[in-house]
């Protein structure tokens, strides 16, 4: 592919918000691809070329259509900045990186951008949930007392959709804002709380606004590990909070890594993991399909939804998966051949934690110990209980828990 390809930003505003330079793009390309509402608001005697609509879905068809146009010159129209969960990133990793000097975005204000300047919002202040392809349940983890967000929608029914779930959960008196055809003619607001929202559907290129509000008798749940053990649906098999908090200091999640959760029991060490960082990822494995299922549903309300339940039995079930950063067994630890498959999974400097209660397990975790070094360590907790007329302490089972990391540099 010879010739440049160029994505340019286009608002609401069409042809008459866009920059010369922007123009003298679109005038020159002899093939013009995008949405059909992009495409209609070119002057067809400004811009002769070829013109394309994208096909559903889209992305499996970028390659084939640009390998169809190869040498000519393309032009992309993408809403706003094309950088910024838009189409330019999708068309970056297509023609890899031999080919993305080639590459040239021409951005156009995004409707952030706008949406900031409309209600006097710091732009470096206001984190942006994006819910285009993208699960419902993903804004709850944005959401916390005082917060404000911008939430990209998919389409006309995505308000209503978020203000039932903002009710559903307990922020029924967060307000919520859409801000229609931002940049344009028919620019338009709409205000109400999401215990009130009376619209079923606004017009489907839109940013709503969300001034976080948590109803007296929601559950606070914070930004760090430890949350409440009331936070989960368990059946007892559950990572209690202390001792969690305790296991994600020691796994030590950076961005962008994945965790293997072994024995995911109701999934609050991955599900916790996944909240630190939005571009964290883990894997449960659970043999259980009925703790399977409950994973998936603590995962959905905690605002996680991309955590990936593996409902097997370890360490059969972990062939196949990807390379993880870090491991966390939390049962099982007697089964002949999970540790040592675990750490054979690990690349230099992956990470392994392992939590136990028992004798036996203990006994494995102290020659593993002997054998690769770290540090082994244990946790006890007591909790203030009525005795009589009076208060006394009430010890947890201890837990012995080693955590290490593998010699050697990652490549």
């Amino acid at each position: 592919m010879n010739a440049a390809i160029s994505v340019v930003g286009i608002g609401a505003d069409g042809w008459d918000g866009l920059p010369e330079r922007s123009r003298r793009v679109l005038q020159a390309a002899e093939v013009l691809i995008g949405a059909p509402r992009q495409l209609d608001l070119l002057p067809a005697g400004e811009c002769p070329g070829e013109r394309i609509a994208w096909p559903s879905p889209l992305r499996p068809a970028v390659p084939g259509l640009l390998a169809a146009h190869e040498g000519r010159e393309v032009a992309v129209l993408a809403s706003g900045d094309p950088s910024y969960y838009g189409i330019a990133r999708t068309l970056a990793e297509t023609v890899g990186d031999d080919r993305r000097a080639a590459l040239r975005v021409h951005p156009h204000p995004s409707s952030v951008s706008y949406a900031c300047a409309r209600l006097g919002w710091p732009l470096e202040d206001t984190e942006t949930v994006s819910l285009v392809a993208r699960p419902l349940a993903a804004l709850s983890a944005a959401l916390h007392p005082g917060r404000r967000l911008l939430v990209l929608g998919e389409g006309p029914g995505t308000p209503a959709e978020v203000a039932a779930l903002l009710r559903r959960t307990g922020w029924g008196g967060t307000r919520v804002r859409v801000l229609e055809q931002l940049g344009g003619p028919a620019e338009r607001l709409l205000d109400a709380t999401a215990a009130d929202w009376p619209y079923e559907r606004t017009d489907a290129l839109h940013v709503l606004a969300l001034d976080c509000v948590r109803d007296p008798d929601t559950l606070r749940l914070g930004a760090a590990p430890g949350l409440p053990d009331e936070a989960y649906e368990h059946d007892g098999q559950l990572t209690k909070r202390y001792v969690r908090a305790a296991t994600l200091a020691a796994l030590a999640p950076a961005p962008g890594e994945l965790l293997w959760d072994i024995g995911g029991g109701s999934g609050s060490i991955g599900i916790e993991w996944m909240r630190t960082h939005r571009t964290c990822r883990a894997i449960a494995v659970e043999k259980s399909p009925e703790r399977a299922a409950r994973i998936t549903r603590n995962a959905d309300a905690l605002g996680v939804p991309a955590l990936r339940v593996v409902t097997a039995k370890a360490p059969e079930g972990l062939d196949g998966l990807p390379t993880p950063d870090a491991v966390f067994i939390g049962g099982g630890l007697t089964v002949p051949g999970l540790l040592d498959a675990c750490w054979d999974a690990l690349p230099p400097g992956g990470r392994l934690v392992a939590n136990t209660v028992t004798l036996e397990s203990e006994a494995l975790l102290a020659d593993r110990y002997r054998r690769h070094g770290g540090e082994l360590v244990r946790l006890a907790v007591a909790a203030a209980v009525p005795v009589g007329g009076f208060t006394g302490w009430r010890q947890a089972m201890p837990v012995t828990q080693w955590s290490v990391t593998k010699s050697g540099e990652r490549a």
